[in-house]
C-alpha cells in the first residue's frame, strides 16, 4: 500500500489564488479543504506555524516548511472558520486574540475565552468592520476570568500579579501547587495591550514605522528593522548598502544589550547578585555606545523604511570599538565565574526543562527553542543582508534547563561581539537612505511581508499599503507568542521559588506580546 503523498507549501499556494504579495515568499486565497490540509501538515509536526492574524472576514496564516516560506488566507462567511487550534495548539492564543479583535469565530476552538480583551475596552471586536458604530453600544463586562481546573488530594492555589514586586511588566501567574511543587500554571496576560494594530491603520507609513518601533521597548531595532523591510518589500525599494550594515550593526548592539543583561538578571534571581552588578556595567556600556553612534541609548526611531536616519561618524565607531574591546576583556572572566560557581549550578542546571519536542511543535524561536535543540535563525534562515556575507555560528544545545538558555545567551554575546567587528571593517560607504516611491493608485494595495531575528527570536511583520500611502492593515507577531506557553510546561514539576529564575530565563515580553 502505498503511502499517500505529502504536499509541499509551495503546492499548496500554487493551487490556491495567488494574492500579489511583494515579499520573497507568496500569498494565496485558498479554499476551506486546503486550509485544512495546512492544519493537518502543521499537527503532524511537518510544517512550522509563523503566525495566524485576522482582518474583516478574512484569517490568515504564514507556514514555514523547511526553508519555504508562505502565506494562506481564508474568507471567513459570517465571522467562521475551521479552527487551527483544535489541532495545533501554538494557534490557541493567536485565535483568541483575532476572535478579540476582529470577532472571528474558528469553529471547534477548545478554548473560547477572551484573551486581550479583558471586558475593559468599552467596545467589542474593536477592529470589526463597523466597530466604531458599535462603539457606544458595547457595554463594559469585565467578568470573573475562568482559571483552568486542576484536581488532586493536597492542591491550593496562588495568585501572583499582575502587579508584581519589581518594575516589571503586568502579568497574572495562576499557580497549583501541591506543597511547594507547581503541578499547573497558567498564565493570563493582556493587561498592557495598546492598540498597536489599531492605532496603524490608516496611518501614513512613516507614523506606523514609529508605532512599529514601540511595540516592545526592548527590541525597538528589531521590530523597526522588520516593519521597514516589510515596507520595502511591498513597494519594490531597496535600502542602500550602507543602510543595510547599520541595520546589522544597531540589531546586534541591541542584542549584546539584552543578553548581557539577561545573564546578570537570571544569576540574580539565583541570590547571585555580584554577576548581576558585572553584566549590568557592561550593558550600559553598551546603550552608553548606542546612544554616541546613533544618538539614542536604544536606538529608538534609527530605523526607518528606505534606510536609516543617523550615520555612524568617526566618534561613534570608536565608541562602539571601545565597549566591543572592554567586553572582550571582562567577560571571559565573567562566564568561568558563572560556570565555577556551585551554588549558582546548583540552581540552574536542570531547573525548568523544556523538552525539544515542544519546542519543536510551538516554533519557539531565539535562546528558548535553541537550548532546547531547535536549530532555527531568521539571520541564516531564510536569511537576509547583510547576514549572508558575515561569518557567525548559531549555538544550540539539547539540555533545555535554564543553564542551557545561559550559554545560549553566552554564545550568542560572543558571535556578537564578532558580528559587530565584521561590521564595523567591512561598512561600505554611500548613501544611508532612499525615498520611498509614490503610495499605490487607487483601487489597489501592495502586500508585503519580513521576517527578521531579534534577541528573543524571529519576528514577524505583514503589511497592506493602500492608495495615499496609508497601511491598510498590519501585523507584528513577537516571539513570545510561542515562549508564553512552553514557560507554563517548562515550570511543572519545578518548586515555585524557581518560577523567577524559570520566567527570567525565558524573559518573554508582555508588551510585544500584548500588541
Amino acid at each position: 500500500m502505498s503511502k499517500r503523498k505529502m504536499p509541499a507549501l509551495i503546492d499548496l499556494i500554487e493551487a490556491g489564488r495567488p494574492v500579489e504579495h511583494h515579499a520573497p515568499w507568496r500569498r494565496a486565497m485558498v479554499a476551506p479543504k486546503t486550509w485544512n490540509l495546512a492544519v493537518e501538515q502543521l499537527a503532524e509536526g511537518r510544517w512550522s506555524m509563523l503566525g495566524l492574524w485576522g482582518e474583516p472576514e478574512i484569517v490568515h496564516m504564514a507556514l514555514l516548511d523547511a526553508a519555504d516560506i508562505g502565506v494562506i488566507s481564508l474568507k471567513c462567511p459570517g465571522g467562521r472558520y475551521p479552527s487551527v487550534g483544535q489541532l495545533h495548539p501554538p494557534a490557541l492564543r493567536l485565535e483568541r486574540t483575532a476572535a478579540d479583535l476582529f470577532g472571528l469565530s474558528p469553529q471547534g476552538l477548545p478554548d473560547t475565552r477572551r484573551w486581550l480583551d479583558h471586558g475593559q475596552w468599552g467596545i467589542s471586536y474593536p477592529l470589526a468592520a463597523g466597530a466604531s458604530a458599535a462603539r457606544s453600544q458595547a457595554p463594559t463586562t469585565a467578568s470573573a476570568y475562568r482559571f483552568l481546573p486542576a484536581e488532586g488530594d493536597g492542591l491550593h492555589q496562588i495568585p501572583v500579579g499582575p502587579v508584581h514586586a519589581g518594575i516589571i511588566e503586568p502579568g497574572h501567574f495562576r499557580f497549583t501547587a501541591s506543597g511547594e511543587t507547581v503541578v499547573r500554571l497558567e498564565e493570563r496576560l493582556g493587561y498592557v495591550h495598546k492598540g498597536i494594530e489599531g492605532l496603524m491603520a490608516g496611518s501614513p507609513v512613516e507614523r506606523a514605522a514609529r508605532l512599529a518601533g514601540r511595540t516592545s521597548g526592548d527590541s525597538t531595532v528589531a521590530y523597526s528593522l522588520a516593519f521597514a523591510r516589510a515596507v520595502e518589500a511591498a513597494l519594490g525599494v531597496e535600502a542602500p548598502p550602507r543602510a543595510v550594515w547599520l541595520r546589522a550593526l544597531m540589531a546586534e548592539l541591541e542584542r549584546l544589550a539584552n543578553h548581557l543583561g539577561d545573564i546578570g538578571a537570571i544569576c540574580n534571581d539565583a541570590a547571585f547578585a555580584l554577576m548581576h552588578a558585572h553584566c549590568g556595567v557592561l550593558r550600559e556600556r553598551v546603550l552608553r555606545a548606542g546612544d554616541a553612534a546613533f544618538g539614542h541609548r536604544l536606538m529608538r526611531d534609527r530605523i526607518v523604511p528606505g534606510g536609516v536616519a543617523s550615520d555612524l561618524g568617526e566618534a561613534g565607531m570608536a565608541a562602539v570599538l571601545s565597549a566591543i574591546t572592554e567586553i572582550r576583556q571582562r567577560f571571559p572572566y565573567l562566564v568561568e565565574l558563572y560556570d565555577n560557581t556551585a551554588s549558582l549550578q546548583d540552581r540552574t542546571v536542570a531547573t525548568g526543562r523544556l523538552k525539544p519536542e515542544l519546542a519543536r511543535q510551538y516554533a519557539a524561536g531565539g535562546y528558548v527553542g535553541r537550548a532546547s535543540g531547535r536549530d532555527f535563525d531568521a539571520r541564516r534562515s531564510p536569511g537576509y543582508p547583510p547576514y549572508d556575507e558575515l561569518a557567525f555560528d548559531v549555538p544550540v544545545l539539547q539540555e533545555g534547563d535554564v543553564n542551557a538558555r545561559v550559554w545560549i545567551r553566552i554564545r550568542e554575546v560572543e558571535q556578537s561581539l564578532s558580528l559587530v567587528e565584521q561590521i564595523l571593517e567591512r561598512l561600505p560607504d554611500g548613501p544611508i537612505s532612499v525615498g520611498i516611491p509614490e503610495p499605490p493608485r487607487e483601487g489597489m494595495a501592495l502586500d508585503g511581508m519580513a521576517l527578521v531575528e531579534g534577541f528573543r527570536g524571529d519576528i514577524l511583520a505583514w503589511l497592506r499599503i493602500g492608495a495615499g500611502g496609508l497601511v491598510e492593515r498590519c501585523h507584528l507577531r513577537d516571539p513570545s507568542w510561542f515562549q508564553w506557553p512552553l514557560l507554563e510546561a517548562a515550570i511543572e514539576g519545578n518548586i515555585v521559588a524557581d518560577f523567577p529564575l524559570c520566567n527570567k530565563s525565558f524573559n518573554c515580553s508582555y508588551s510585544g506580546h500584548d500588541l
